[in-house]
């Protein structure tokens, strides 16, 4: 029995557990929201809280204690520059775990695990995507009108006949 032993095991070794922790706590800060199973979010929301701690304690030791375990340097500046000073007035909290489906293959429970208020930057992203996608449509549906007005115009003039390339 595992009385009084605090942690997920997730079915890993130590070091594949750990390097999975950091890589979702790294992909929670830089995307604000990730998709996986509840027992991971579970393992790592409390790292993610801890991270968030230290950015807003903002100094340097922090500041190097973040670098040590995030996984890239986006992540640190990110955190550091609009994930920590966004929640300077609240004490703790800062993530939240909604879940949504179940894997057909093998049953795992799924969830998002987001920070709070990432709303916003979400909405702002798919709307920055379909203008995107509105943009390359209309530069498709241009570039089609220009090929069969070239086309239509091509047809009117005859085309050379392997007679007249001969002579």
């Amino acid at each position: 029995m595992r009385h009084k032993v605090a942690g997920y095991k997730l079915g890993r070794n130590t070091a594949h557990r750990r390097s999975l922790l950091r890589n979702l706590v790294t992909s929670v800060i830089v995307e604000e929201r990730i998709e996986t199973t509840v027992p991971k979010a579970k393992a790592a929301k409390p790292i993610v809280e801890k991270m968030i701690t230290l950015g807003k304690r903002g100094d340097l030791a922090a500041r190097r204690l973040a670098a040590a375990y995030l996984m890239t340097d986006e992540a640190v500046v990110k955190l550091f520059d609009t994930v920590g000073p966004r929640f300077g007035d609240r004490n703790g909290g800062y993530t939240r775990i909604i879940r949504t489906h179940w894997n057909k293959g093998d049953g795992a429970d799924k969830a998002f695990l987001e920070l709070l208020g990432s709303e916003k930057i979400l909405d702002e992203k798919r709307e920055k995507r379909a203008e995107v996608r509105a943009k390359k449509v209309a530069e498709t549906k241009k570039a089609m009108e220009e090929a069969e007005a070239q086309a239509q115009h091509d047809g009117g003039v005859e085309p050379v006949k392997d007679e007249d390339k001969k002579e």
